[in-house]
């Protein structure tokens, strides 16, 4: 992704625009095309003290001036009340992804380049810069670096525990602001003068937007200087790793191969389904020895319900079946009363238990992990003991009143309880509880019991198999029996509940024509679809409510009351992409004209990818046109689901052997990576060699 001169320089432009780095660890780095943070989020070095989990803020930003022959010329931005300084982004030609974010900056022919990149697997930031094109007689770099030393959903301000002090050694300083977090240590090419200062109100104008603090206030230790030589680059590298030494040039290396890699299997006959392949990546991350899913940056960690919705789209058609197996073997491993965990808390041990659609997600994720892999011996082993506690647990009853009733379908619900993905709760009000039997439940219901019959039937347990079949059939007879609300002409949202049927006209329903096969006949589906695509359907996703409803908001903005009670009642969500061009393949069959229509849904989301967070689509959007982009810019679901339809229902191809083969190559790479060496009780500062942070041309 590029962004030109003309957009560079618009300031406006520029902070809308935004970049995000991951480490598969939890870590990231973001920031804007315009340099300056415009969000709490927004870090240089932001590390997960407990993969993925305990997020930190350690280091938030680089000021940045190049000094030419006298003149001082600024490379960085920062917002405060009332002004812009320093002012940077007057000086950008040109923005790039690829294969990081790098910027160019121009002064009356003297060209100088910026990157920076997040290593992946290490708590590691690099920062370059690069001279080219015409140089002066004489160009120095000066660069400061601001700190805090916190929760990343908080704000730091200026206070007396903050200690100053530094350690220098050769081309490596070390700083340990707060005595509970880690030391921060720069590795060099430069040289180093401490001179600590604090800047003050630093403003966060998106978190205004938000009801939220806004501004923070940053500490500086001192300024590095690097001369700069044509053609020469010139490093910085953060770390919150206990290291003495650094090879950032072999780390830059392995990792350029290793994004290579990864883009070597994506998609070419698509450009849409290419860059939603690379993104997927993004989402991937540690869990103690294992993997799991990011639901979304910058302020999710892993969810059981976005994990196994998005599972099919980051890691089956991508051929990541090992970790797609741990993520699975994970969940597996933490399921209670037959339930997998909804969330991992940031802090803490316990998982929560509070959905009644992760489980059966799970199991659908586990169907087509064993369809896709052919990995018989692990999900007979793991999987299906995990399957039949979930199904037991649903006939038998589990927490929050979730059981099988008579007719075969699944009810739950609890005062002050929110178990559906509609799950936007403020104080004790739950905006949109869905108490009774949600659509989706059953088709998801139906699924897991086709799956329960069809593993059982496998391993040999008949019995099994045949009560999962009775189980089944009595559900779709119930489902086709209930259902149908004759006078609107689609799925009732929610039946059996508190105030009876629910007939507000939802997505959800979908997920009964696209998870299993016939569950609601070709005619109603066809009439479900022309009522989607007329009221809920936008370029980039589905409306969660239709605007003709009473209760419809068409703009998620304003307070934390305002925009939860806007989340699920017209916003639209770009994730339900997915199961729309899904049942509409089901239904219209995979003749050309069809899968013409079904692309252009889609279209939408490709030119998104060139808005908001650069090669990434957004958590949510407004109902209304414009259809502003808002919530997490960057969503698991919001990427997989788009990226699964494209291969699965449309026949994107891509490369699967290539894909198999980078995988391989980037472990052996990670493998002989620089290792971490600790000093005795971590904190030796033995020297290192001179070039061991230098990187050369």
């Amino acid at each position: 992704m590029k962004v030109n001169t003309q957009d560079c320089r618009n300031l406006d432009r520029a902070l809308g625009l935004e970049w995000l780095e991951t480490n598969g660890r939890g870590g990231f780095s973001s920031g804007t095309v315009a340099g300056a943070n415009t969000r709490r989020y927004h870090a240089l070095l932001l590390t997960a003290r407990k993969p993925p989990s305990e997020r930190v803020v350690l280091v938030n930003q680089l000021e940045e001036w190049l000094d030419i022959d006298g003149q001082a010329i600024p490379l960085s931005s920062n917002l405060y009340p009332g002004a812009v300084y320093p002012a940077g982004y007057d000086h950008c030609t040109e923005f790039s992804t690829d294969p990081w974010p790098t910027w160019t900056f121009d002064r009356n022919g003297i060209t100088v380049q910026r990157e920076i990149m997040l290593i992946h697997g290490r708590d590691i930031v690099v920062v370059r810069w690069k001279l080219v094109g015409k140089s002066p007689s004489r160009a120095v770099l000066r660069v400061r670096p601001k700190l805090t030393g916190r929760d990343y959903h908080g704000t730091h301000h200026e206070n007396g525990s903050l200690s100053t002090k530094a350690l220098d050694g050769i081309e490596m300083v070390q700083w340990h602001p707060y005595s509970d977090l880690p030391p921060v240590r720069a590795f060099h090419s430069g040289a180093y003068r401490h001179e600590p200062n604090w800047y003050r109100r630093v403003q966060f104008p998106v978190e205004r937007q938000r009801g939220l603090d806004a501004e923070e206030d940053w500490w500086s230790p001192g300024e590095f200087t690097f001369n700069l030589d044509a053609g020469s680059i010139r490093t910085l590298a953060f770390t919150s790793e206990t290291l003495y030494r650094l090879d950032v040039l072999d780390l830059v290396k392995h990792e350029k191969s290793r994004r290579d890699a990864v883009r070597q299997g994506a998609p070419t006959d698509d450009s849409l389904a290419s860059e939603l392949w690379c993104a997927a990546e993004r989402y991937l991350a540690e869990r103690g020895a294992g993997q799991t899913v990011i639901a979304g940056y910058p302020w999710f960690t892993d969810w059981g319900r976005d994990t196994f919705i998005s599972l099919p789209g980051l890691c089956l058609v991508t051929g990541r079946m090992d970790v797609a197996w741990q993520v699975i073997a994970a969940f597996a491993a933490h399921i209670s009363e037959g339930m997998v965990p909804n969330r991992f808390p940031d802090i803490g041990e316990q998982p929560e238990y509070n959905t009644i659609d992760a489980s059966l997600w799970f199991i659908h994720s586990i169907g087509r992990y064993l369809a896709t892999s052919q990995d018989e011996v692990r999900v007979r082993a793991t999987a299906w003991p995990a399957v039949q506690q979930i199904l037991d647990g649903y006939r038998q009853g589990t927490r929050y009143g979730i059981r099988m009733e008579e007719d075969g379908l699944i009810t739950g619900g609890a005062s002050g309880a929110q178990l559906t993905w509609m799950d936007a709760k403020v104080g004790e009000w739950v905006v949109t509880p869905r108490h009774g039997k949600p659509v989706e439940i059953q088709a998801l219901w139906v699924r897991a019991l086709e799956i329960g019959e069809q593993l059982a039937g496998q391993f040999g347990d008949t019995a099994y198999a045949a009560r999962c079949r009775d189980d089944r059939e009595r559900a779709i007879a119930s489902f086709r029996t209930r259902f149908w609300h004759e006078a609107g002409g689609y799925l009732y949202d929610v039946i059996d509940g508190p105030e009876g049927n629910d007939a507000s006209l939802r997505p959800n329903q979908l997920y009964a024509i696209s998870l299993v096969d016939g569950l609601v006949p070709r005619g109603r589906a066809q009439r479900i679809l022309r009522l989607v695509e007329d009221q809920l359907l936008t370029p980039v996703g589905l409306r969660t409510l239709s605007p003709t409803d009473s209760r419809y908001r068409g703009r998620y903005e304003g307070g934390v009351l305002e925009r939860d009670g806007a989340y699920h009642q017209g916003t639209v969500w770009p994730f339900l992409l997915g199961p729309f061009v899904t049942a509409w393949i089901k239904v219209h069959g995979k003749k050309p004209a069809a899968l013409k229509q079904a692309r252009a849904f889609l279209d939408g989301i490709g030119a998104h990818l060139k808005e908001a967070c650069l090669g990434q689509v957004s958590e949510i959007f407004d109902g209304e046109a414009p259809h502003q982009p808002r919530g997490c810019y960057a969503q698991a679901w919001s990427v997989a689901e788009p990226l699964r339809a494209l291969i699965e229902d449309l026949g994107v191809q891509a490369d699967m052997q290539k894909a198999t083969v980078s995988r391989v190559v980037v472990r052996q790479r990670k493998e002989t990576a620089p290792q971490s060496t600790q000093g005795k009780g971590g904190k030796s500062l033995r020297r290192g060699r001179r070039d061991d942070a230098t990187l050369h041309p």
